[in-house]
């Protein structure tokens, strides 16, 4: 996880098949208005699971509960993205992240109620 104030050619690249939209001047101004938080997540089932989480990309339709149901006002500014493949993630993951800035976790000898030795 990292705050950054996003740089617009990451933002260009992060939002490229959006860049034919009416909408696409009005997103990349608003994602270089204030710092994001980039995070990578993982874990089992983690796209549908994280996407479950953060609600409907419309946050009139968003469940509350969820992040978008409780934080969002508007689809133009919906407070989260979520990658939508495994695929996608890692195209993301490469475009915001340094590789030294990423962790390898191994959860190796640790017993849990989740995951059992």
């Amino acid at each position: 996880m990292k705050m950054l104030q996003a740089p617009e050619n990451v933002l260009a690249e992060h939002y490229h098949d959006l860049r034919r939209k009416p909408f696409y001047p009005a997103l990349i101004s608003y994602m270089s208005s204030g710092p994001v938080v980039a995070m990578v997540w993982e874990g089992p089932n983690v796209v549908c699971t994280s996407r479950a989480m953060i609600g409907h990309t419309d946050s009139a339709v968003a469940v509350p509960g969820t992040i978008r149901g409780d934080f969002s006002i508007h689809i133009s500014r919906n407070v989260i993205h979520a990658s939508d493949s495994v695929a996608e993630a890692q195209r993301e993951i490469q475009l915001w992240f340094q590789s030294n800035e990423l962790v390898d976790w191994a959860n190796e000898g640790h017993c849990s109620s989740f995951n059992p030795a």
